[in-house]
């Protein structure tokens, strides 16, 4: 229950994450981020690209794997069932934007990273998904704020 250099289904996940915010990218090209709290937009950033090449990659970590089988498989079907609904909510969402929805499409993310980092054992993971939740959040909250009426 051990991984090598990479978690190949740490990288599908992280695909699967990335292809609504692809598709969502292409068909608002001319959407700003209405957030100008400079610190918040960095920590955001930071935290969104270290989650994504730590997913992959167990950089800092001295075993990479799981604890259990059973570990195992509540990692596969907890992101399962989180990317499920990340892409069942971005759906309803490329039909009709509101504020709640832009808030829970920030907050399945969050927990896609934490959830594996904590289930992996990837401390690093886990530190930079909750500086990327914090970031993620906050940046939706603010767009929301100016952009939805709620």
């Amino acid at each position: 229950m051990k991984f090598g250099w990479i978690n190949l289904l740490g990288g599908v996940f992280v695909i699967l994450l990335l292809i609504p915010n692809i598709v969502y990218a292409i068909k608002n090209r001319d959407q700003k981020n209405l957030c100008d709290n400079k610190a918040m937009n960095a920590i955001e950033q930071i935290g969104r690209y270290a989650c994504i090449v730590l997913m992959w990659f167990p950089l800092f970590v001295w075993e990479f794997g799981f604890g259990s089988v059973f570990k195992m498989v509540l990692y596969v079907a907890g992101n399962v069932a989180l990317m499920t609904a990340y892409w069942i909510l971005f759906a309803v969402y490329m039909r009709r934007k509101t504020y709640a929805l832009a808030l829970a499409l920030a907050i399945i993310p969050s927990c896609i990273f934490l959830f594996s980092g904590v289930l992996l054992r990837h401390w690093s993971l886990v530190c930079f998904a909750v500086l990327f939740a914090v970031g993620h959040i906050y940046v939706t909250i603010k767009n929301a704020e100016k952009e939805y009426v709620q």
